[in-house]
């Protein structure tokens, strides 16, 4: 079985709680990673609006069309 990420809720601030295919939860927190963003696609996102409009589209999760994308077992490890 591939991981995928199978839903995603966001939790206050910079946090997304993401739940994979194998039932496992990880709350993931982009905070640090969007405060040292130099990348003006990705410090965008600083903006909870931005942020928050990420989405799940096949099994990855994303901001934009590929913007931002990190891999899956970075996200299972919290490690961002």
């Amino acid at each position: 079985m591939y991981l995928r990420v199978k839903h995603a809720s966001y939790v206050p601030r910079y946090k997304v709680d993401v739940e994979f295919n194998d039932g496992k939860h990880r709350v993931v927190d982009f905070g640090p990673f969007l405060k040292k963003a130099q990348n003006p696609m990705f410090a965008k996102y600083r903006r909870l609006k931005q942020f928050k409009s990420f989405h799940v589209r096949n099994g990855d999760l994303m901001w934009g069309d590929f913007e931002m994308i990190f891999p899956i077992e970075d996200l299972r490890r919290g490690e961002i």
